[in-house]
């Protein structure tokens, strides 16, 4: 009677041990609103996302607890915090949320930007640096950044001879597409109609797809269910881009059979595809997924940040206007501005650091955690998605004086970079997962805005009317303008004779 006395004894108390120490952990969890049932905490977000947790910072703090559906997440929303997941503790956050859509499109496999950090992972991304976007490479593809950019230039050269306004983003889009799709796969997609507008157009849909919120990934009932139509547009949109690589694929093995020398990313991905010898072997979906992926993230990001960067210049007159001395002090007027001029132009990019602390192309950085962790005191569960806001980061009132305000000034007297070594400023991402084409990003956003206020005045609105223009943002997975930039461009010097 007494050892079994005794046992009871010991197993109570390595239960109420279990329990104490588990209530211990559960207090430990970062604060979190109320929440219902079923739909977690989705009753308390706005169609943009980045807004809503920013707007939930300032109640509970700038790390908190949310469950979208049955998911759950961890909000963070500055730079402190940040520094803790993304350098102290980044070997327990270094993998990416999937959902649906995101598997769907990378043919049922793993993707570039979603793949697991492994084996998979590092060969794609050492691959995409040692042929795309390492300095050397991106040295020789210059080039085709110049041509590109060149006949932008000239279409808005012939716009402004006709006094007729453009509309802003999807001319910027086309060429951000066509700089990827030529060093990646000798494609220049520019025409409106046929094979050229199609593939833009498809790029496009299926960066807008993969941005949408789909309950169906988030409500344990419904995951067999199409509640939104997303799977069936998604299909849709899916065919198109297959049957449209599938015959860009076969063009290349055509070309690689009768030894061309032509030689892109695209010619490399097939030759690691036959090469039996390879420990990582790619399959030609792997590869069509990871095209996707190139042209898809490079695209509207610097599309949409050299927009938003124009829309506060012409908000903000006087920045222009220094910035258009400082491009005729050094480049002047009898050439233009080269990838070269760069350097010497410290206002131009100033203006850029400005535009993208405060409209970073995605406002979110997302990551999953892979263990438990304990950040800042609270405990962090494994497979719990991370969503970092960087659109807050860049306006912490801790970090940035006057936040709110566009004050390209303020990189003058501080030199901090875009590149990932300061958590108040994260348009890129940082560590071992940050964004691989920022150098080349940031090459098109300085060479293409440089030009553009080189050659022309902007003048707002569809007749040029406009004093200024509205800094509404929309909804998307990146940032987009709620409204679009339409502008008239007004010639400041002819740029076609000076083209190199």
């Amino acid at each position: 009677m007494a050892y079994f006395l005794i046992f009871i004894t010991c197993f109570i108390a390595i239960l109420f041990t279990k329990l104490y120490k588990s209530s211990r952990v559960k207090s430990h969890l970062p604060p979190a609103p109320f929440r219902l049932p079923i739909i977690g905490h989705l009753h308390l977000l706005s169609p943009i996302l980045h807004q809503s947790f920013h707007k939930l910072s300032t109640q509970h703090g700038p790390l908190f607890r949310f469950f979208l559906g049955s998911t759950p997440c961890v909000v963070v929303s500055s730079p402190e915090v940040a520094k803790e997941i993304l350098k102290t503790h980044e070997n327990a956050f270094l993998d990416r949320p999937h959902n649906s859509l995101v598997e769907y499109f990378a043919y049922g496999g793993e993707s570039f930007i979603f793949a697991h950090y492994g084996p998979y992972w590092k060969f794609l991304k050492k691959t995409i640096m040692s042929e795309l976007l390492n300095t050397k490479k991106l040295e020789l593809l210059s080039p085709v950044r110049h041509d590109e950019v060149n006949h932008f230039i000239t279409y808005l050269s012939q716009k402004a001879k006709e006094g007729k306004c453009v509309e802003l983003e999807g001319h910027l889009m086309k060429l951000a597409s066509n700089i990827l799709s030529r060093v990646s796969m000798s494609k220049r997609f520019s025409d409106e109609e046929g094979e050229s507008g199609r593939f833009v157009k498809i790029i496009t849909e299926i960066a807008e797809t993969i941005g949408k919120f789909n309950l169906s990934d988030h409500i344990w009932f419904c995951k067999n269910l199409d509640l939104q139509g997303f799977g069936k547009i998604s299909k849709d949109v899916h065919c198109r881009y297959d049957a449209l690589l599938e015959d860009i694929i076969k063009e290349h093995e055509v070309a690689r059979k009768e030894d061309t020398g032509v030689k892109d990313l695209l010619n490399i991905l097939l030759e690691i595809s036959k090469d039996e010898s390879m420990d990582i072997k790619l399959t030609r979906e792997n590869i069509k997924a990871f095209i996707r992926e190139i042209l898809g993230a490079g695209t509207d990001t610097s599309a949409l940040s050299i927009e938003w960067a124009l829309a506060e210049l012409i908000n903000h007159p006087d920045v222009m206007k220094k910035a258009v001395e400082e491009i005729d002090r050094f480049v002047g007027k009898n050439r233009l501005l080269q990838e070269s001029d760069i350097p010497n132009l410290p206002y131009l990019q100033a203006i850029v650091k400005e535009s993208l602390r405060l409209h970073p192309a995605g406002p979110l950085i997302l990551r999953l955690s892979t263990q438990d962790c304990t950040v800042c005191g609270y405990h962090i569960p494994a497979n719990t998605t991370i969503l970092i806001n960087a659109w807050s980061l860049g306006r912490d009132s801790t970090h940035w004086e006057n936040p709110l305000e566009f004050n390209p000034e303020r990189f003058e007297r501080k030199q901090l970079d875009v590149r990932g070594q300061h958590f108040n400023l994260l348009p890129f991402g940082t560590g071992k997962r940050m964004c691989p084409g920022a150098s080349l990003g940031l090459l098109t956003i300085h060479v293409t805005l440089g030009t553009m206020i080189q050659c022309f005045e902007w003048k707002a609105g569809e007749n040029g009317n406009l004093s200024s223009v509205d800094m509404e943002e929309g909804v998307g997975f990146t940032l987009p303008r709620a409204n679009p930039l339409v502008c008239v461009p007004v010639a400041r010097l002819d740029p076609v004779p000076l083209h190199e």
